[in-house]
């Protein structure tokens, strides 16, 4: 071409979303000052209940997790923007493998069936409130633990006790909780996290029971368990993941950020370097003047 065309500018033809999660588990430091703080409200608030007592500190990483543990940690975070994991968080991070969950579990949320055992108390007041803000709703509901506040409740098998929080988001009449069978990661849900039907295809098994308030749990082969009774029960293998929803803006501005430090620090490394071989040079030059008057 005879003239040179001026560079095309365009509109990115992409939806851009308004945030970007990260995640990661309750590790190094952050981790330890969770589980400080952790321990230390579970001993005022909670009266040091015993199914709060199943966190540990160990190798870098904080392990153990049950509904009541989870759902303590998250109104500590909260604080600081952050929130435990749902199902649908832990479906994603499979998919893009962004953290290893095979080898251990993570409870996500409760499932609600029906009024009677397993855990009987909790179902029927959970119930109440579920009725309370939706008469019509039907089971099985599901809610991700982040959207549950920790109670202290005498009355309880545990002196715990759940409240529904005001804002809180319930998945109700979820009918592929009514049967057991296998699915596929490429096949679930991608706003609840379950799967969309099961059967006899997939290598991911979904588990159930038939009745009352059950955990909802990713096991340690990525099998889906909605049938754990046992609310106070943890181990070692338990992890909880948390997740950070930064705005997409303030991440690209972090970056624009990390760019700028990272362009100074090489400039200044560049500038030393050029700054050490002129002393060098100049040095050498100026051995090279005294030596050719000496000569002469």
């Amino acid at each position: 071409m005879t003239n040179k065309i001026p560079e095309f500018k365009g509109t990115l033809l992409i939806e851009i979303p308004a945030f970007i999660p990260s995640v990661n588990f309750l590790e190094g430091d952050f981790g330890k000052a969770v589980l400080e703080e952790y321990r230390g409200r579970a001993k005022k608030d909670y009266g040091n209940a015993s199914a709060l007592n199943v966190l540990s500190y160990d190798h870098g990483i904080v392990k153990g997790s049950n509904p009541f543990a989870v759902a303590l940690v998250n109104q500590i975070i909260s604080e600081e923007g952050l929130r435990t994991a749902t199902q649908a968080d832990l479906e994603r991070i499979i998919k893009v493998n962004a953290l290893p969950l095979r080898g251990q579990y993570e409870d996500s949320g409760l499932v609600l069936r029906t009024k009677d055992n397993p855990n009987e108390y909790f179902a029927k007041n959970l119930m109440v409130q579920i009725k309370a803000r939706n008469p019509k709703a039907k089971m099985p509901a599901m809610i991700s633990l982040f959207e549950l506040k920790l109670v202290l409740d005498m009355n309880s098998p545990y002196n715990l006790g759940f409240k529904i929080k005001d804002s809180a988001q319930i998945f109700y009449d979820l009918s592929v909780l009514n049967k057991e069978g296998n699915f596929s990661s490429e096949d679930t849900d991608e706003k609840i996290g379950l799967p969309k039907k099961t059967g006899s295809e997939g290598n991911r098994p979904l588990y159930i029971r038939g009745s009352g308030l059950s955990e909802l749990c990713l096991s340690r082969d990525l099998r889906f368990f909605s049938f754990y009774g046992d609310l106070a029960g943890s181990d070692g293998d338990g992890r909880v993941v948390v997740v950070s929803a930064k705005s997409t803006a303030k991440i690209l501005e972090l970056y624009m950020s990390q760019l700028q430090e990272e362009r100074a620090s090489r400039e200044a490394k560049l500038t030393s370097r050029f700054d050490t071989a002129k002393k060098i040079i100049d040095k050498a030059y100026k051995q090279a003047e005294d030596s050719l008057r000496t000569s002469n």
